[in-house]
C-alpha cells in the first residue's frame, strides 16, 4: 500500500500575507501486528513496507533471525466489523516448530511513534538473546571522514521528507559508504524495523559489515534493534540516550552521535573508528 502522504487545507501566513492552500502531510496510521494469529503489538507508522516492518519488529524481539524462520505475512481480511480490509492489520506466521520467546507472548505492546518500546527488557536480556553477538562479527574499520559524508547522502535520498518535512529516515551503508537501503517513517524505530525486515526478506541477516545511520537521536530501542540484527555500527545525527550508550558498551556496538559535518562523538566501540589518522593530523 502506498498511502504515504495526504493533503490537508492550511492557512499560510508569510510576511504578513495570508493565503489558503492544500499542504502535503505525512500519513500516520496504526498497524496491528499479530503473531501466529494472536494480537501482539500496535505501532503508529507511515503505511508502506508493512510486511518488512513487522518482520523487522520480530527480529528485534528475538522471534525471527533468518528468512527460514518466517513462513508468511499477510494483511488480515475483514479487519473491521463490516468485513473490509483496512490494510492496518498484519499477521505473521512463523515456521512450524520455531520456538517463540516468552518475552513476546507475555505482553501486549502499544508502541508510539516517538517512544518505541518503552520499558523494554534489561541490557542483559538484549545481550543474551541476540543470535548475532557483535563479538563474533568480522573486524571492521571505518574512517571518520567516511562517517562524516553519510548524513548528506541520507538527506539527499529522503524523497518523502522533501514533500512533507515530517519523516524520520534510517539507512544502511556499506563499509565503503555505498547506500544499500533507506526507509522513511513517522517513527524512527519503524524506519529501522523496515530496513531490518527487508534484510531478512532478502536473506541478508546478519548485517555484519554495514553502518546504520538514523536521522534523529539514538535511543535504547534503536541500539537494541542494531544489536539484534548484528549491525556493528550505529550513527545518529543527534544525541544518544544514556541507556543506548550503556547497551552499546555492554554488547560491543559502535555508537556515534552528533554526526554533523566533520564533527561527531564516539560513545562506545571506538575500536572500529580509525582515530589514528585524526590524531596524526593534530600532531
Amino acid at each position: 500500500m502506498g498511502r504515504v502522504t495526504e493533503r490537508r487545507k492550511v492557512i499560510r501566513i508569510r510576511d504578513g500575507a495570508i493565503s489558503s492552500r492544500p499542504d502535503t502531510l505525512v500519513t500516520e496510521e496504526p498497524l496491528e501486528i499479530r503473531l501466529n494469529g494472536k494480537p501482539l503489538a500496535i505501532t503508529m507508522r507511515t503505511p508502506g513496507d508493512d510486511f518488512a516492518l513487522a518482520a523487522g519488529f520480530l527480529v528485534s524481539e528475538g522471534v525471527l533471525a533468518q528468512h527460514h524462520d518466517l513462513q508468511n505475512i499477510v494483511y488480515c481480511a475483514g479487519a473491521t466489523a463490516d468485513g473490509t480490509n483496512t490494510y492496518n492489520v498484519v499477521d505473521v506466521t512463523t515456521t512450524p516448530g520455531l520456538p517463540i520467546p516468552d518475552i513476546t507472548l507475555e505482553r501486549n505492546v502499544y508502541t508510539t511513534s516517538s517512544c518505541g518500546l518503552c520499558g523494554k527488557a534489561s541490557l542483559d536480556a538484549v545481550r543474551t538473546t541476540t543470535r548475532w553477538p557483535l563479538s563474533d562479527t568480522p573486524p571492521l574499520r571505518i574512517e571518520p571522514d567516511l562517517l562524516a559524508s553519510l548524513p548528506d547522502r541520507l538527506r539527499a535520498a529522503q524523497r518523502v521528507f522533501d514533500r512533507t518535512g515530517g519523516l524520520h529516515a534510517a539507512a544502511l551503508f556499506t563499509e565503503h559508504g555505498e547506500l544499500l537501503d533507506i526507509r522513511e517513517d513517522v517513527g524512527r524505530h519503524n524506519a529501522v524495523d523496515k530496513l531490518i525486515g527487508r534484510a531478512l526478506q532478502h536473506h541478508n541477516l546478519p548485517l555484519t559489515r554495514v553502518i546504520l545511520l538514523v536521522s534523529g537521536r539514538a535511543s535504547f530501542e534503536l541500539a537494541q534493534k542494531a544489536v539484534m540484527a548484528g549491525i556493528p555500527i550505529l550513527a545518529a545525527v543527534s544525541a544518544p540516550s544514556s541507556l543506548a550508550v550503556d547497551l552499546a558498551t555492554e554488547t560491543g556496538l559502535t555508537l556515534v552521535g552528533f554526526l554533523r559535518g566533520h564533527s561527531m562523538n564516539v560513545y562506545a566501540g571506538e575500536d572500529r573508528i580509525t582515530l589514528q589518522a585524526v590524531a596524526a593530523a593534530q600532531g
